[in-house]
């Protein structure tokens, strides 16, 4: 018996793989003094997905055009992974120059390692994306994620790269 896999299908299923390889990437990435402060989710049903992506053009009252286009590429997306942290005591003294507390830079460097893991996954599987802040402050918005800072990494599969010709509102 020859069973066949039809191309949406296929991506589908590897789309979910390469978010949860993201997830692996984001939470084994190095982190200030092995304090693991990173939270991810992943969304991937089609309802949660509008539900962001309404929510995003909401928050375009307050937070700038920019959402509105940012929403029609969720709307557009296969997934979205969310990786945020949380502002942990790492137990670091602040230097008097810095502007805000040595906890909070190295709780949200790490933040930025682990989206930078993670966005090195998607690239090597060749599955577009694209960080978003509208994204992230969207999903924590409607409690999809429980963080004190959170970015989107929303994804991908098409012949072209939706992430790639935005224009500025």
């Amino acid at each position: 018996m020859i069973v066949l896999i039809d191309e949406e299908t296929a991506i589908e299923n590897g789309l979910r793989h390469v978010a949860e390889l993201m997830a692996i990437a984001a939470k084994t990435a190095p982190k200030a003094r092995g304090m693991d402060n990173i939270v991810i989710k992943i969304v991937d049903r089609r309802e949660e997905l509008e539900a962001l992506a309404k929510k995003m053009e909401d928050l375009s009252k307050s937070f700038g055009e920019f959402f509105n286009r940012d929403a029609q590429n969720i709307r557009n997306s296969k997934a979205v992974v969310l990786i945020g942290c949380r502002i942990v005591n790492i137990g670091l003294k602040t230097p008097s120059r810095w502007k805000i507390d040595a906890d909070t830079v190295c709780s949200i460097v790490n933040l930025g390692i682990a989206i930078g893991s993670a966005v090195k996954i998607a690239s090597i599987s060749n599955v577009d994306n694209r960080v978003m802040f509208s994204a992230g402050v969207a999903a924590q918005e409607l409690g999809y994620i429980d963080a004190d800072y959170v970015f989107a990494i929303p994804l991908n599969v098409s012949s072209k790269n939706i992430y790639f010709d935005r224009k500025w509102p």
